[in-house]
């Protein structure tokens, strides 16, 4: 079996590996499943992943080019690709050889995984890429292969240039699972094809945390033991889509911006006697010619500007700020240190939800928002605990709410969780059940 996997999560080297942590999450039980449900298959993707990751995950990295590398030609090149392969169809010979076309036709399997960027948001990261992409879909179709889209988040669709073709394309997989329930009554009234959907989880809830003597050594040194501890720890994540003027990079920002959140930290630590522990989501890296290093990524400057701000309402005394830099193994074992978790970053609070803690989930702040963090909530059964960034009310209330019912949202926790990763894992053998 030669499994091909490709999609909008294809970007530069380390992106999917060492920056948005939530983006690791997802990617390591994704290919560890795959591989249960495809035991012994030949696994290559457009994704640039590194060499350790390659040979831990049994994979081979096909070059950048093959997908989309930000070329003024991306979208002539694909439609090109296109013709060839109808030409193909109809000769039955290849006029003109490109690595992807031959990737293809190599691959018993097509898998698109392009997360939340199946739609609008997949152009914030280049020109076309939404169309490139889709006409990379529909090459893989046209040859006949068998093309699934797995653990999207697909949507929204407002672009009416691409939205017939969109709805041509998804109609002609083989198989879509979502990783949650609302992207298809988004769907649904566009006039999507939603017959071979299937509304499952996300591979992120399977990942697994950092554990034994070192990781226990770590969290004592930050002050996260679980044992000992003076008052209820809450985590506190913040990111730039939570704040209700865009972009999401904007910077330097107003510390009134930080207002409603450092309210709420102030709710927490002088009304429900938390600590809060503020901490990034994200992370950077130095790539070649230079020696990689992991260092701060983007929330880090978000998070110590909230900490200036917290400081200047003089309660130093009850929160407090991480600053070292944590792989993605240590990030996760951190959230599962805390009794509580407020979260604008959706696979932080996927971290928190999977090792049982208690979370409410900030919701983005401005456009282009995205669905898929009520979706996750629902999967995980914390619809009620998305909270709106430009309602103080709402973002104490759901903070208060969910920690007045910690003991049952743990034991909810406890037994909806199992059921999430059987979800998750079977976006799989779905995709394994095409084949018998």
């Amino acid at each position: 079996m030669n499994i091909l996997v490709i999609g909008q999560c294809t970007l530069h080297w380390g992106r999917m590996e060492f920056g948005n942590i939530g983006n690791y999450y997802i990617m390591e039980p994704f290919f560890r499943e795959l591989h249960k449900a495809f035991p012994g298959a030949d696994v290559k993707t457009t994704m640039q992943m590194s060499a350790r990751f390659c040979t831990a995950e049994n994979l081979s990295v096909l070059p950048l080019d093959c997908y989309y590398n930000w070329r003024e030609i991306e979208l002539e090149l694909a439609k090109e690709e296109l013709d060839i392969a109808k030409d193909y169809c109809v000769s039955g010979k290849l006029r003109q050889h490109t690595p992807y076309l031959d990737a293809v036709l190599w691959a018993d399997l097509v898998i698109d995984f392009s997360g939340d960027i199946w739609g609008d948001n997949a152009n914030f990261l280049g020109k076309d890429r939404f169309a490139v992409g889709l006409y990379k879909d529909l090459i893989a179709q046209t040859l006949g292969k068998k093309v699934v889209m797995l653990a999207g988040s697909p949507g929204p669709f407002s672009d009416e240039a691409t939205l017939a073709l969109a709805k041509q394309v998804y109609a002609g997989f083989d198989l879509v699972t979502n990783r949650e329930p609302v992207s298809i009554t988004l769907m649904e009234p566009l006039g999507f094809d939603v017959s071979k959907t299937h509304s499952l989880a996300c591979p992120a809830f399977m990942f697994e945390p950092a554990s034994g003597p070192q990781m226990d050594a770590m969290l004592a040194a930050e002050k996260l033991s679980k044992t000992g501890r003076n008052k209820p720890i809450a985590g506190f994540i913040l990111c730039g889509w939570n704040f209700e003027k865009g972009p999401f990079d904007l910077w330097p920002r107003d510390d009134a911006d930080y207002e409603k959140f450092a309210q709420t930290i102030e709710y927490m630590t002088e009304e429900l006697g938390l600590e809060v522990c503020l901490m990034s989501h994200s992370n950077g890296f130095d790539v070649p010619p230079a020696t990689f290093t992991l260092k701060h990524g983007r929330d880090y400057p978000v998070t110590k500007q909230l900490e200036n701000v917290l400081r200047k309402r003089g309660i130093s005394t009850n929160f407090f700020t991480l600053d070292g830099v944590y792989d993605t193994w240590q990030t996760k074992a951190i959230i599962g240190s805390f009794d509580l978790l407020v979260s604008g970053r959706v696979h932080a609070a996927v971290s928190g939800l999977s090792q049982q803690v208690p979370t409410v989930i900030i919701d983005y702040g401005h456009e282009p928002k995205a669905h898929k963090l009520l979706g996750f909530a629902t999967v995980a059964g914390a619809e009620q605990f998305v909270a709106d960034p430009a309602n103080l009310a709402d973002l104490q209330d759901k903070v208060c709410m969910c920690w007045q019912n910690r003991d049952e949202i743990v034991a909810m926790l406890g037994q909806r969780i199992p059921q999430v990763h059987e979800q998750a894992r079977k976006s799989f053998t779905l995709a394994a059940g095409l084949f018998v």
